[in-house]
């Protein structure tokens, strides 16, 4: 199993992600729209460690609460978050994993702005 290895852009927020990516995904909700990111899923619960600066991740809620969104508080760029479809998990900003060809992985749009219409049909029943 690889290791990816990332950072926010001041590098004060370092992490790594063991895991196979199969492919990216880009969710159309109001704040993943803003802010860009490009997401690499990691299915396995244990796969993402944060190697140094965890007391420099903020983090962000909205609507339900259950997602969590964590960014550099220095920087203000997203590093990963706990997505509110499977909240045990993490997913990762792609973008700021080094050495990842973005265009190498097929994507998947994920439409975050019908969030619960969308999670139905992913089989998601929470």
């Amino acid at each position: 199993m690889p290791t990816w290895r990332g950072t926010c852009h001041c590098g004060r927020v370092a992490f790594e992600v063991e895991a196979e990516p199969t492919h990216l995904v880009e969710c159309s909700c109001s704040l993943c729209h803003k802010k860009g990111a490009v997401y690499f899923p990691v299915s396995q619960i244990r796969a993402v460690r944060i190697v140094s600066g965890e007391e420099q991740l903020t983090e962000y809620r909205f609507n339900t609460g259950t997602a969590r969104h964590f960014f550099c508080r220095v920087c203000g760029v997203h590093v990963c978050h706990r997505p509110r479809i499977a909240p045990e998990r993490w997913s990762v900003n792609a973008r700021c994993l080094e050495g990842v060809d973005l265009d190498a992985f097929p994507r998947e749009v994920f439409d975050g702005r019908d969030w619960e219409a969308s999670a139905r049909a992913e089989g998601w029943n929470g």
